[in-house]
């Protein structure tokens, strides 16, 4: 089987286990996803989902949160870790939202890289979620898991992961593909325990590069 074999194959399989899976970052409307992204880096959806609705709160538009303090931003949003960066970088980014876009987020890959503190996986992300175009989401479970499976062979970087798969994933089924990484790889391919091989539906296809 071909690496473009397995990962048909893979997508298929995923599809049927996780037929509804979607982004676990709560979002309403396009800029609050950049935020969450932003947030996310070192921490989990699920504290991000909590944090956002005191945020927004306090700050429910992107005008707002552009004219607000950074000091206090940063104080809403130090439990996701690393405050004083992410606060920066959400303060900086709005601003240029609000002086450049008029309030509404960039519609290309290259605009949206240019903004602070958005790297090729948020990019992705939101090109993804918010556009519908072709992305692929090279977060810790998407690198954890295409590698384990054999779909990529021992690459750790985020882009040089991305760039592989994007030789073998249809580009029409990235985002989608990467979302059910993410289930897969909190419910069954887990990093922190040992993997449920026994209860995966990949169990005899997956290279278990464990």
């Amino acid at each position: 089987m071909t690496k473009k074999q397995l990962a048909l194959e893979v997508i298929e399989r995923l599809k049927k286990e996780y037929p509804d899976a979607d982004c676990t970052l709560d979002y309403d409307q396009a800029w609050k996803l950049l935020v969450s992204v932003r947030l996310a880096a070192q921490c989990t959806d699920e504290r991000v989902n909590i944090i956002v609705e005191k945020l927004y709160e306090r700050f429910p538009d992107v005008e707002s949160l552009a004219n607000a303090d950074v000091d206090e931003i940063e104080a809403i949003v130090r439990p996701c870790g690393l405050g004083k960066s992410k606060a920066r970088d959400i303060s900086a980014c709005m601003k240029i939202l609000r002086d450049k876009y008029d309030c509404q987020i960039p519609k290309t890959f290259d605009e949206l890289l240019a903004l602070p503190g958005v790297g090729r996986k948020s990019a992705n992300l939101i090109m993804g979620d918010v556009f519908g175009q072709p992305a692929i989401v090279t977060d810790t479970h998407c690198i954890r898991l295409t590698n384990r499976i054999g779909l990529v062979d021992g690459i750790k970087e985020p882009k040089k992961v991305e760039m592989a798969l994007w030789k073998i994933i249809p580009p029409e089924e990235g985002s989608d593909f990467c979302h059910r990484l993410v289930y897969h790889g909190r419910e069954v391919c887990t990093a922190r325990t040992t993997p449920y091989c026994e209860k995966c539906c990949l169990a005899d296809i997956c290279k278990k590069r464990i």
